[in-house]
């Protein structure tokens, strides 16, 4: 179950930086309410993963695959350009999350 907060709180954190672009430097009240509830939920569910997950694999995970869904999403989204060594990078982050779960022990 750890595993399912963990998820949701990489979801919700990529859900908080996507829309932090178009609060305008919080200027913009419903983005910028998006943003900062999506960005409190994301840290509330990370204390559910943290009950069973080592916080090493928790937040490697967490902002591993933030990053990789980010760059993903910038690019799909906002037309942000990715070079081939970026994509590159992005694989060998998805790589290491993958080796750091393989490795794993629950608490």
């Amino acid at each position: 179950m750890s595993y399912v907060f963990l998820a949701g709180a990489i979801l919700f954190e990529v859900i908080g930086t996507m829309v932090l672009p178009l609060s305008e430097n919080f200027s913009k009240p419903l983005p910028s309410i998006v943003s900062i509830v999506a960005y409190v939920s994301s840290f509330y569910l990370l204390t559910f993963a943290l009950d069973s997950i080592h916080i090493a694999i928790v937040y490697a995970t967490w902002s591993g695959l933030g990053i990789f869904l980010i760059s993903i999403l910038g690019y799909l989204i906002y037309g942000q350009a990715l070079q081939w060594q970026s994509m590159l990078g992005l694989c060998f982050i998805v790589v290491g999350v993958m080796l750091v779960n393989s490795f794993a022990t629950i608490k």
